[in-house]
């Protein structure tokens, strides 16, 4: 599909796009809920201290002090490589350990100020697709890469299995798994359909690709995120005018544009 393209040094500009403003500011709330809780579990119990030994409350608010301190300038270190959109030190355990355990208390503050689940779950892909390409940018491009599609966007009339050969479609043109594949042939990289999560932690197990672009739900993507981690994976939504699950699609200029992104990485790095 036909779309405008950009150069390598647009796309490295770093843009404050309404998802990254989003994520950014629930982690600053959460730094600040993190410190304030803390403080709470160590000026509740402090007069016991004083009891049990003269210098313990010294000691238990030197090592509470830490904590929140560890606690919040990690945060900032995350905030940092958000608003920069690439790496900074520490950046890639950062996020490691931000994709396995933030998401959930991320959700929680996001409630706290009404935002919808979805809204953090966006904002949490947006972020992390940007810290997937700063790596590859800042790193070594990844030579092997995976198109995960989910089986939803196969036509439901259709009769043709493609679970374990995508390779199988007829290329009718009523879904976008014919797109698809016009892309894993052009960009020469692999592509598979899971049914589920179980199915899609196998296909990556057995293929052990250097970058993932995946396709999913809100939930589907960010729990296989999570899952796959440390492994990067970019993750687009997709698209169901149809309801969840039924005929769903996927904007193919999108994943065409983050291939032609890796390949003139490529090119820059040859």
């Amino acid at each position: 599909m036909p779309h405008k393209k950009q150069d390598l040094a647009d796309l490295d500009k770093p843009t404050k796009t309404p998802e990254k403003m989003t994520l950014v500011s629930l982690l600053g709330l959460t730094a600040v809920l993190v410190a304030a809780i803390i403080a709470l579990f160590y000026l509740v119990p402090y007069y016991g201290f004083g009891n049990i030994h003269a210098h313990l409350p010294f000691i238990m608010a030197v090592i509470m002090g830490g904590l929140a301190a560890f606690i919040v300038c990690s945060i900032g270190l995350l905030i940092i490589v958000t608003l920069l959109g690439h790496d900074v030190p520490f950046s890639r355990t950062l996020r490691s350990i931000a994709v396995r355990n933030l998401l959930p208390v991320l959700v929680f503050v996001g409630r706290l100020v009404g935002l919808h689940r979805e809204e953090v779950q966006h904002a949490f892909v947006a972020v992390n697709n940007e810290l997937v390409m700063a790596q590859c940018r800042n790193g070594s491009p990844p030579k092997k890469i995976l198109l995960l599609m989910p089986h939803c966007l196969q036509d439901k009339d259709c009769t043709v299995k493609i679970t374990h050969r995508a390779q199988n479609c007829k290329r009718c043109g009523k879904c976008s798994i014919k797109g698809l594949l016009e892309l894993s042939e052009k960009y020469g990289i692999a592509m598979s359909v899971a049914t589920g999560g179980t199915v899609a932690r196998r296909i990556v197990m057995e293929t052990r690709p250097d970058l993932i672009i995946a396709v999913a739900c809100e939930r589907d993507l960010t729990s296989g995120i999570q899952d796959t981690t440390p492994l990067p994976v970019y993750g687009i939504f997709n698209q169901r005018p149809f309801g969840p699950c039924l005929n769903t699609q996927v904007a193919l200029d999108r994943v065409e544009s983050v291939l032609e992104e890796i390949t003139a990485m490529k090119r820059e790095g040859a």
